[in-house]
């Protein structure tokens, strides 16, 4: 059996693994709490809520339509920011298909380097994004965390967690800033001359600190607006949180839907939201559930705007041909 062979083989593996987990944890917790029960938390008064979220959603993807856009330097400057927020939207759009994700970054990174020219500084942008997105949403658990703490019992294995991938995230950065220092072997570069590419991409940071580190304040404002959107979650279906409570346990959701154990997360995300707010808080689990689920709407929200984008250059290019 070939290479290529076996490597579909354990990709479509892992993907039934992925559906199968997925699956899984929603059964288990559809089981537990009657989708009767979690409906009746959805109120007439769930709809200026909604509204709100919706909005900030919009603001939420500017800002990183924004923050790609600065650390592209001069050649963003030559592009329009409506055109970085489509290029958002279509990420959302992909991110929505494909059982990963990561997997939206990857084609509107690509779909944005062969429009304009430049993929390897597009890569090392949006690599970049994801990475200082990471380090400011754990610079808010690292500052919240003593204040919930002191109120409740967090599970040790969550913030060892996080730690974890903090350091990962921190190890990423560097590398990625000193990528020019590492010799790629001469066969490699040769079979895959676009690493030589990427390293210079990541590197050029190194010369423009200002762009980096406008990156991360973008990030930051990138995650109030993230907390302030969980926070109206609760908001929607009556029930009222703290800030520091809930920048902790989003980071522990998150962190745990990053493993690449199911579809985008998708079953993982509502357990662990259940167990950390009905278990530690107390809150009844259908209340909890009810304000998970609606985390949905401004994804397909978002989808929807990747979709309108997605048409619309499919269409340029039959017009092109």
């Amino acid at each position: 059996m070939s290479s290529s062979k076996k490597k579909t083989i354990l990709q479509r593996i892992s993907t039934i693994l992925k559906f199968v987990v997925t699956f899984s944890g929603l059964a288990y917790l559809f089981n537990k709490i009657p989708i009767s029960n979690v409906l009746e938390n959805w109120q007439k008064e769930t709809c200026p809520w909604m509204a709100f979220i919706l909005l900030l959603t919009i603001i939420l993807m500017a800002i990183q339509a924004n923050r790609w856009r600065g650390l592209l330097l001069n050649d963003g400057k030559k592009i329009k920011f409506r055109t970085f927020y489509s290029y958002i939207a279509l990420g959302y759009f992909f991110n929505n298909l494909l059982p990963s994700g990561f997997g939206g970054d990857a084609v509107k990174t690509i779909a944005f380097g062969k429009r304009f020219g430049n993929t390897a500084n597009s890569v090392a942008a949006i690599i970049i994004s994801r990475v200082m997105g990471l380090l400011a949403m754990f610079l808010s658990f690292f500052i919240a965390i003593p204040f919930v703490i002191s109120k409740y019992n967090i599970p040790l294995p969550y913030t060892i967690t996080v730690s974890i991938v903090t350091l990962l995230a921190i190890l990423i950065i560097f590398a990625g800033l000193f990528s020019d220092k590492i010799k790629i072997p001469y066969k490699l570069s040769q079979k895959i001359p676009f690493l030589l590419k990427l390293q210079q991409a990541f590197a050029i940071y190194r010369k423009h600190p200002k762009a980096f580190w406008k990156s991360g304040i973008d990030s930051i404002i990138l995650q109030v607006v993230t907390i302030i959107i969980h926070y109206a979650y609760f908001k929607a279906v009556g029930i009222n949180i703290d800030l520091a409570t809930i920048t902790v346990f989003t980071t522990i959701m998150v962190t745990f839907t990053m493993l690449p154990i199911s579809i985008n997360g998708i079953g993982i995300r509502e357990n662990i939201q259940v167990s950390l707010y009905s278990g530690l808080l107390g809150i009844e689990a259908d209340i909890v559930l009810a304000s998970t689920l609606l985390g949905y709407i401004p994804l397909l929200f978002q989808a929807s705007q990747g979709a309108i984008v997605f048409l619309a250059l499919k269409n340029n290019k039959k017009s092109e041909t």
